[in-house]
């Protein structure tokens, strides 16, 4: 599997926009009105907890003010077709995750073009996830896991908050490097699917550090490994993937900053280095990991772009390898 993080710096931009025009704004001038920070998920969701702690700090860097407006819907597609569709002119911004790369493939069309229609502008942050069992469950170890689910194919369930969401795609990425079949049992939302599986009804979820160290902690669930590249400190106990048996196994979640194609490269660069003086501040980066995000080292627009271009190719791959639908 390829690393995310050897591309950065060697994959071209492909068709990310970094376009240039100036027909919309002077960047010289930037900002003098309020900004439109679009999240394309509901109140309370990671995306929308990074873009309040951004905002906040912009509107206090810019005196300006960024006003945070969730969009939620069709997976995410609802808000950054929003996006997408604003005026270049850097007044509309928008918060890109993991799924969007998958979408395209999923869903055969969306409503508008991820690798045309957006402009990057930095990476913010890493999420990890923890792969977890009910406290209860037969299985202890990951390797315990690959040999049951070796042992009855089709039969161990694993849970997710939707087709396409984070917790679907990391676990089809499992079922691929473990080479073994396990069934896909979609929810409504990820705090469905976690309930699911504290219940037993579902055996098996990879599920974001935020929700999954409380409920280990609490003896509610059982971790079997984390998807970061090291131990995480709050389970010092749970072995990463590698470490459990898994090697090649790097898919982390990154949570970043967009605008529409077009925006000026100054506007694009304005951000990109206030957003980098931000993620830098050790209040914010303190503040993420309680929240189990890990803030990103400073990054380019055009390596955001090519995380992006990277995610979209790999993607398309494994939703065709493994005949992943939509409905």
């Amino acid at each position: 599997m390829i690393d995310r993080r050897s591309v950065l710096g060697t994959l071209a931009l492909g068709g990310l926009s970094l376009a240039t025009g100036n027909a919309y704004a002077q960047p010289s001038a930037y900002p003098t009105k309020p900004i439109r920070f679009i999240v394309p998920l509901p109140p309370g969701s990671p995306p929308d907890v990074l873009a309040r702690i951004v905002g906040e700090r912009l509107q206090a860097a810019w005196k300006q003010p960024v006003v945070v407006d969730n969009k939620p819907g069709a997976t995410g597609m609802i808000g950054m077709d929003a996006v997408a569709k604003a005026a270049p002119d850097g007044y509309t911004m928008g918060i890109l995750f993991l799924t969007h790369t998958v979408l395209p493939s999923l869903f055969g069309k969306v409503p508008y073009d991820t690798a045309r229609d957006l402009a990057p502008v930095a990476n913010l942050a890493w999420i990890y996830n923890v792969l977890v069992v009910p406290e209860g469950s037969a299985i202890r170890s990951l390797t315990n896991l690959v040999a049951h689910a070796k042992a009855a194919p089709g039969k161990l369930t694993f849970g997710s908050g939707g087709i396409g969401s984070p917790a679907h795609l990391l676990g089809e990425t499992f079922c691929q490097t473990a080479g073994v079949r396990m069934l896909h049992v979609p929810f409504k939302g990820p705090s469905e699917a976690i309930q699911s599986v504290l219940g037993g009804q579902v055996d098996v979820m990879f599920a974001t550090s935020s929700v999954a160290v409380p409920m280990v902690r609490g003896s509610k669930l059982r971790a079997l490994a984390v998807t970061s590249p090291q131990r995480m400190t709050a389970l010092p106990d749970v072995p990463t993937m590698p470490e459990a048996g898994m090697d090649g196994f790097t898919v982390r979640e990154w949570e970043g900053v967009v605008g529409p194609a077009g925006v000026p490269a100054p506007i694009i660069e304005r951000w990109n280095t206030e957003l980098a003086r931000i993620m830098g501040l050790p209040d914010v980066r303190s503040r993420l990991l309680e929240l189990g995000l890990t803030a990103a080292d400073q990054n380019s627009p055009r390596e955001f772009g090519a995380l992006i271009n990277s995610e979209l190719g790999y993607w398309t791959r494994l939703v065709k390898t493994a005949g992943i639908k939509a409905e």
